[in-house]
């Protein structure tokens, strides 16, 4: 899948904005539960929650890769809608990057380093959750609905992707009762936005650059406002 690089979070590098970690794990050798396949070059990677880690879909971990000798860290979005026995990551599976080669080989019962979670542009119980996702976003965003759905809330997505994953998953969110619109990259975010944000919520928005300054406008244009809105840049 061509937009799926490494999902490498920005706060990798110096001088971008701080994470909060105020109650956040420090590295931590956790057992690999399961690795799936979820879609194109994507797999699910379910990590069994060490004691005393609490997150919410929304948040996001730090895993620590050691790869000829050095230390790479990497960020993913928690994309299950708990973690009391097992947390999942969604990752794109690159397979020029440095990483890559290392998370296609993880099998159940391998360990990762963890640490986290951090950030806090996630889910807070809102009786309506509003997700717009490019590309990979759709992890957070489909956890998040599933989250919410089970508490008797509402949710909507607007999902862009050439090569959408988590298809089953959508499906049984539409079922749920949840709002999904699944869009090609190269369709205007506008009328689905609009669909979305009808009957009010609040707004998340995940993705890359690109796709956040694209959602930004489609929200403009439908005549809503992200002033208030929990949005994550994957950068």
């Amino acid at each position: 899948m061509s937009i799926y690089t490494e999902w490498v979070a920005p706060r990798i590098e110096t001088g971008l904005p701080p994470i909060h970690q105020s109650s956040a794990m420090d590295d931590t050798e956790c057992r690999v539960a399961a690795v799936r396949e979820v879609g194109p070059d994507t797999v699910a990677i379910d990590i069994e929650t060490p004691d005393d880690f609490s997150a919410r879909p929304g948040q996001f971990v730090k895993l620590t890769f050691e790869v000829d000798g050095e230390e790479e860290p990497r960020f993913y979005t928690i994309s299950s809608p708990d973690v009391e026995d097992t947390f999942e990551i969604t990752v794109g599976i690159d397979p020029e990057g440095t990483v890559a080669p290392v998370l296609a080989d993880l099998d159940a019962g391998n360990t990762v380093t963890v640490a986290g979670p951090f950030g806090s542009d996630y889910y807070e119980d809102e009786p309506r959750a509003v997700i717009l996702a490019g590309g990979p976003g759709v992890g957070p965003a489909v956890g998040i609905a599933e989250r919410a759905l089970a508490e008797g809330n509402e949710a909507a997505i607007v999902y862009q992707d050439d090569d959408p994953v988590y298809e089953d998953r959508l499906s049984e969110i539409e079922g749920d009762g949840g709002l999904v619109r699944v869009l090609d990259s190269d369709e205007d975010l506008t009328e689905a936005t609009a669909d979305a944000l009808a009957d009010g919520g609040q707004l998340f928005v995940y993705g890359f650059a690109d796709f956040i300054d694209a959602a930004t406008e489609a929200v403009e244009a439908a005549g809503g406002t992200t002033e208030d809105a929990k949005i994550e840049n994957f950068g």
